[in-house]
């Protein structure tokens, strides 16, 4: 399974997965999906429920990674 990175918001209400596709080897583009999703219960004890996932150029993937991380986002590592 391909490494992945977690970002959540400051308030804590919203998480960013960041995966790399390693599964398509007949295109010459890498690229990245970004799922998003909300945390239920409490962060920790339950996964997030992911509500959405887009395809991204890897260099568009890391600008948007940066972008958050400018924004007061942090970085995670899961827990659940």
């Amino acid at each position: 399974m391909a490494k992945s990175y977690w970002l959540i918001n400051s308030n804590r209400s919203e998480i960013r997965r960041f995966i790399k596709n390693d599964k398509s080897i007949d295109l010459p583009v890498e690229y990245m999906f970004i799922d998003s999703g909300e945390i239920v219960g409490v962060l920790g004890e339950e996964p997030p429920e992911m509500t959405t996932t887009i395809s991204v150029d890897i260099d568009l993937a890391r600008e948007i990674y940066e972008r958050l991380l400018y924004q007061g986002w942090t970085k995670i590592e899961p827990s659940w």
